[in-house]
């Protein structure tokens, strides 16, 4: 059936409806001009019987980007499912261990550590240049045999907060320790190796967190308006005006304290325990760094007034 003819069943647009698929990959009306659907290129297709699996199944090589392009398996049977002979078997178990002799650390290196790089960065939402920029970093660490007899795992979560301080991403390192389930001390002693001997080399700067990102990604995550986000970005910038030092205080405190000094003199109050946990800080440090905060602000005012 064809996909003028489908789209017809279903619904009539117009008179002479004429349904094709534009530059957009929207299914469109060439008559009216109404959208019908878009047309998802990526989407997965189930299957439910042999006929469906058999017309659904994709025969296009998967190719990697480093290594051996096929791998010799030990399998009992041939293609057609027919049972191989003692001798062929043998044969290519010698094969595969020939191939697999011929393969270097560093490429079984990269065969383990690509998937749980790309995975770790999944979870955590990042946009695909931070991951190539991870990626990047963890290759130059291999190639530089840091990983050797330390951990695979802790490398590629300091790779991945390593580019999420260059591109100034909105993430936190406690973040990085929940989702990669690694102890703090783990990434800490891998993340020194990567400042100190990777990112010169790669002519990357580790930049320090700012208060002004986490400011719009908290208040996002507490679903504040945006115009108590600019408010809370105000008061920051007042304070900073005044004096305030932010030299050894963490930044995630300063963006919680502002927001929760905003959100208090407005209607959309939040409470200090949902602040402090978002933020991932304790509300003993949310309460002082208000305090240190609201002192400052009041000096501005009472220039303003004077």
């Amino acid at each position: 059936m064809s996909t003028s003819n489908r789209w017809q069943e279903i619904d009539h647009c117009c008179v002479n409806s004429r349904i094709i698929l534009n530059n957009e990959s929207e299914y469109v009306c060439a008559n009216c001009g109404m959208v019908y659907a878009p047309h998802l290129i990526n989407s997965e297709r189930r299957a439910y019987n042999i006929s469906e699996i058999n017309s659904r199944r994709r025969t296009e090589p998967l190719w990697r980007s480093f290594g051996n392009r096929t791998i010799i398996g030990q399998f009992p049977s041939d293609a057609s499912g027919r049972s191989l002979h003692p001798h062929k078997r043998a044969l290519f178990a010698r094969l595969s261990k020939i191939q697999g002799s011929l393969i270097n650390s560093l490429e079984r290196n990269y065969w383990e550590a690509k998937p749980k790089l790309a995975t770790l960065c999944n979870r955590l939402g990042t946009p695909d240049f931070v991951q190539e920029t991870a990626w990047k970093i963890y290759r130059l660490c291999a190639r530089l045999k840091l990983t050797m007899g330390r951990s695979i795992e802790g490398f590629i979560a300091a790779s991945v907060y390593a580019a999420i301080r260059v591109h100034e991403y909105p993430r936190l390192l406690e973040e990085i320790v929940e989702y990669s389930m690694l102890p703090m001390r783990s990434i800490h002693k891998s993340l020194a190796l990567v400042v100190r001997e990777v990112m010169s080399k790669l002519g990357l700067k580790y930049r320090p967190i700012r208060s002004e990102r986490l400011i719009y990604r908290f208040g996002n995550e507490l679903e504040l308006s945006m115009e108590v986000q600019q408010k809370a970005r105000k008061i920051l910038f007042n304070a900073k005006r005044c004096g305030m030092e932010r030299t050894g205080k963490d930044p995630k405190g300063i963006a919680a304290a502002v927001l929760y000094l905003a959100a208090k003199n407005s209607d959309q109050r939040r409470t200090q325990a949902s602040i402090a946990q978002i933020a991932r800080i304790t509300e003993v440090t949310l309460r002082t760094r208000a305090k240190q905060i609201n002192a400052y602000s009041n000096q501005i005012k009472h220039i303003q007034l004077h």
